[in-house]
Formats: structure tokens, C-alpha cells, sequence
């Protein structure tokens, strides 16, 4: 798929609008602790053209066989046979690091929850491990997740507006709870107690394999697909050098990705240390990672009258603008579900509405408030620095 002359020019008008808002060079470096809207620290253009045009597939069509979230065939027929799973995994407080099965996961979405601190929702189908977690609470957005990726979805419990929807709606078994009955002798849901000093709501794990094997005995373990990204191997579509991305959600949370040249993946550090997954003992990494600017509304009208409790509604759907990483460059679009029937998953789109393609693999989605709360370097930073203020 090459590069016709009118898609070449929309991509240099992208890549120059990018630049100019990045205020590349030592202003942006002295200002990027506090600037608003998009940030380039040190940005330097990559190549418009590469050399051998890609083979892009998706975002709608895929070869049979092959995982729409990663992009790669199923390893066998019994990960393509079995649903798309959403585990809930705690990321705060710190002594919750590091978290077992992260890395095991085909698609990681991190969003904000109440109290300016993030949760993971990892999605699963071509691993199964036998320990993930520590599994915690549903939220709104959880409903938007296993709806565009035709889900089931594991948690511990839920406040009780939000388990009213859960119970009265028509994907009641496809959730996988305590708060449901679902523990440690149907489910493989079970308390850890030699973690007891971290606090008893993060002692619970999962076994993915016997979460699968409840839901085939619900008769809701069917091999759906989810239609939406794009794939390459290599991108012909240029792009931004990009290698250091910190992403400032609040004074409780950040995170920081830096490209490894080796593995041509994003390693994570989470409050300026290496974010370790204690199944495999390895950094936490992707493939890709991508930035979404979403609206939050807060929804107390959830709650009784009277009540100090309120929900968080991210609103994961329309559309909104986007960065995309991939093999160590930054492509500025947008992010669109415009839809919200089962399967129809998120898409990432340059401004001419072509798809960024994403390299085969593993996907790292961060969720926030205002691409402004991110600071994209050319190269490696030390750790720390560049903190934005609260």
C-alpha cells in the first residue's frame, strides 16, 4: 500500500501541525512542566517513506485464523475457540507491585479510577495463566470494554449502583465474580493469605484457565472476534521520533515508557522505578502504546441522594485524539468508536481517516483526561524529570 501524492501531503500537514505544536527545541524543555495540550520535548522528524510499502491488515478485515487484537495468528485452535477475557488488576497502592500475569495479556487498558489513581484491565486470549491479579473492582468503563471486545469480565465486587447494572444486564454471565457466587472452587478466584499485610482487597488472584472453563459450562465461551485495529510490520505512514513518553495522571500516579531499541518494545516505570511483573520477573513491555484524550464526567446521580459517593464515567466512545507509539515514533491522530454494538472495537486513525497501523504484538492503551498530561521525548530521559505539576 503505498503512498499516493494526496495521502503524502496530509501526512507531512500532520506531521508539521504536530511540530509546531510541539514548540520543539529549549522552549519546550522549559516549559514542559507546566505547558497544556500537546507536548514535544525534543521531537526530530523520521522519514515520510520508507522503503518497501506495508502490508496492512485490518481494521475490518483479518486472515482467517488470525488474533485481531495482536495482529498474529491464534498459536492453536483452542486459543481461537475461547472468549476474549477482561481481568480487573490493581495498580495502587505501590505495595500491590508488582502484579502477577500483566505481561501475559494480549491488550492492557490503564484509565483512571476514583481517588486520581489507575487500574489495569487486561485483556486475555492467547496466554492462560494460572495466576493473575491482584483482581480488583468493576467501574463503568468496564461495560464499554467488554462490550467492544465481546468479553467476559473478572473483578471482585463493585459499588452497589454499579452491581445493579452488572446484574440487570443482558451480559450477566459473562461477569465472573466473588460478588456473584464465583470464588476459588468454581472459579480458581481465591485469597491469598501469605499477602495479607498488603491489605485484605489485595490478597485475591485468578486462574484464567478455570475462569474460561466456568464460562463454558455457562454456554458463554464462544471465540468472538473484535474488529477495529490495524496491523504492519513495518509503517510506511513516517512519523515523529519518539523513545521517552511519561504520562502524569495526578500526584499519586505516572508512568513512564522508554523504547528499547533491542526488543523493539516500550519498557514501563511506574513512580520513576522499573514496573516488574512477578509471573515472569520481566519489565513490564509492549509492543505498541497508545495515548487516548477521553471525557470524564463525574456521576453521583448513581448514588442516593444524600450519599458522598460518586462514579466515574469515562466516556470510551465517538471519537477523540489520539498519540500512537510504535517502534520508537509518535503518530498524532484520533481515536474513534462510533458504534457501540458488541465487537465493534476501538479505532486509531491518522486526520485523513486511514488507520495507523500497529506493529504485531502487544498493546498498551493509557486512558486520560488530556493528551496535555503527556511528555514525548526523541530520547531517553533521566528518571526522573520532567514532572508536570499537579
Amino acid at each position: 500500500m503505498g503512498l499516493t501524492g494526496q495521502r503524502r501531503l496530509v501526512l507531512i500537514a500532520v506531521l508539521a501541525a504536530a511540530v509546531a505544536l510541539a514548540g520543539i527545541g529549549t522552549k519546550a524543555q522549559n516549559k514542559a512542566a507546566t505547558q497544556t495540550g500537546q507536548v514535544f520535548a525534543t521531537s526530530t522528524p523520521a522519514a515520510l517513506v520508507r522503503a518497501q510499502p506495508a502490508v496492512v491488515i485490518g481494521p475490518y478485515e483479518y486472515p482467517d485464523g488470525y488474533n485481531p487484537m495482536t495482529g498474529l495468528p491464534y498459536p492453536n485452535n483452542e486459543v481461537r475457540a475461547r472468549r476474549n477475557l477482561i481481568v480487573k488488576i490493581s495498580n495502587h497502592p505501590p505495595i500491590v507491585r508488582p502484579q502477577h500475569g500483566v505481561n501475559a495479556a494480549d491488550l492492557v487498558f490503564e484509565y483512571e479510577a476514583e481517588g486520581k489513581v489507575t487500574r489495569f484491565a487486561a485483556v486475555y486470549r492467547t496466554n492462560a495463566p494460572e495466576r493473575v491479579g491482584s483482581i480488583r473492582s468493576g467501574r463503568l468503563l468496564d461495560i464499554e470494554l467488554l462490550t467492544m471486545y465481546s468479553a467476559l469480565l473478572t473483578y471482585s465486587g463493585a459499588s452497589e449502583p454499579i452491581r445493579k447494572i452488572y446484574l440487570n444486564s443482558d451480559y450477566r454471565y459473562r461477569l465472573i465474580s466473588p460478588s456473584f457466587g464465583d470464588n476459588c472452587d468454581n472459579a480458581g478466584i481465591c485469597r491469598d493469605a501469605t499477602l495479607i499485610e498488603r491489605g485484605y482487597e489485595h490478597t485475591l488472584f485468578g486462574d484464567t484457565r478455570r475462569m474460561w472453563d466456568l464460562a463454558t459450562r455457562r454456554n458463554v465461551n464462544t471465540g468472538f472476534r473484535a474488529v477495529g485495529f490495524a496491523f504492519s510490520e513495518s509503517a510506511d505512514i513516517g512519523g515523529i521520533a519518539a523513545r521517552d513518553i511519561y504520562i502524569h495522571w495526578s500526584s499519586r500516579t505516572n508512568a513512564r515508557w522508554q523504547y528499547d531499541e533491542a526488543s523493539r518494545t516500550y519498557l514501563r516505570y511506574t513512580d520513576h522505578e522499573p514496573h516488574f511483573d512477578a509471573a515472569d520477573g520481566q519489565q513490564l513491555w509492549a509492543d505498541n502504546l497508545v495515548i487516548l484524550e477521553v471525557p470524564h464526567h463525574r456521576r453521583p446521580d448513581l448514588f442516593p441522594p444524600g450519599s458522598t459517593n460518586e462514579s466515574l464515567e469515562v466516556a470510551l466512545w465517538d471519537s477523540g485524539r489520539a498519540y500512537v507509539f510504535r517502534d520508537g515514533v509518535i503518530y498524532v491522530g484520533f481515536w474513534k468508536r462510533l458504534g457501540r454494538r458488541p465487537g465493534e472495537a476501538l479505532q486509531l486513525m491518522l486526520g485523513n481517516s486511514e488507520a495507523i497501523p500497529l506493529r504485531p504484538g502487544r498493546t498498551w492503551i493509557s486512558v486520560t483526561r488530556s493528551l496535555g498530561s503527556t511528555i514525548v521525548n526523541a530520547e531517553h530521559q533521566p528518571i526522573p524529570t520532567l514532572t508536570p505539576e499537579p
